[in-house]
């Protein structure tokens, strides 16, 4: 995370408790969805710095219907912003409403709050269209004293967005997901340092990486994991990843010094072993 600005700290150690107090008297008073749009464009401006006035856009027109607000930089659309009523849960169905909406404008970021709940999504133009939390607080559970929390705000803040730390962010947490680390616990060379500790311990013992692989996705994994487009795209990601790595080396060393060879990912990793593997551990 980038060091976060004085100014900014100053402006979330003021405005944070203060609409604390405003977002709990307005949900003891179950504010319409009208009311709370008020507040989050308020928040906007004041906790995360946008101007009310030329960078938050009410009532977004996108073919025919109305986003509640778009977040403009530079005359860019940065991200949509779908609001709902203070006491109204956040579903599914508002995500796919407003993931929709940004779909239609070829935007790649939404945020869906209702004032106290705040969550931002990673919008991905596959088909179909999909999306991903990368974000997600409760403000009225906030504390400056917490650096994660600050973090957290800075992130959405417009200082934050021009230095583009949600794309690093966002980077980082697709890294650590567990689609993501499932594949990567799946590879050729992961398995080959597993298979090498199982012999370590148990050296009287014939171990094979299919029959760790049949462990770890019959015993160990769970089957949400390692099936399912997530899964694949895991995979499809872990695999471009390897094939830059070794190009980066191959343009890197001189053709007559031998190396190393590097660990690459071998066919798909998230797919079950072969049945014929009859060896047992």
């Amino acid at each position: 995370m980038a060091q976060i600005p004085k100014k900014v700290e100053e402006r979330l150690t003021v405005s944070v408790k203060r609409f604390q107090t405003i977002l709990a008297s307005a949900k003891a008073r179950d504010v319409n969805e009208s009311d709370t749009v008020i507040i989050v464009t308020d928040m906007l401006s004041e906790v995360f710095g946008y101007d009310k006035y030329s960078e938050i856009s009410s009532e977004h027109a996108i073919r025919g219907t109305f986003c509640d607000m778009a977040i403009n930089i530079e005359a860019k659309v940065q991200f949509l912003t779908e609001v709902k009523a203070i006491g109204v849960e956040l579903k599914d169905n508002h995500v796919k409403q407003v993931v929709d909406y940004a779909a239609n404008k070829g935007v790649d970021w939404v945020v869906l709050t209702n004032g106290i709940t705040w969550r931002m999504y990673k919008v991905s133009f596959a088909k179909p269209i999909d999306q991903e939390l990368v974000l997600e607080m409760d403000f009225l559970k906030l504390t400056i004293k917490s650096e994660d929390d600050v973090s957290a705000l800075y992130i959405l803040s417009k200082e934050g967005w021009q230095k583009q730390i949600m794309i690093d962010f966002a980077a980082q947490r697709e890294a650590l997901n567990r689609f993501f680390v499932t594949g990567v616990i799946l590879s050729d060379p992961v398995l080959d340092v597993i298979r090498r500790e199982l012999k370590r311990n148990c050296p009287d013992v014939k171990v094979k990486n299919d029959q760790v692989k049949t462990v770890l996705l019959n015993e160990v994994l769970k089957r949400e994991v390692v099936e399912g487009e997530k899964a694949e795209d895991a995979h499809k990601k872990l695999s471009r990843a390897s094939a830059r790595l070794l190009r980066g080396r191959d343009l890197g060393e001189d053709a007559s010094t031998p190396s190393t060879p590097t660990p690459v990912l071998s066919g798909n990793p998230l797919a079950q072993p072969s049945p014929n593997v009859q060896e047992k551990l």
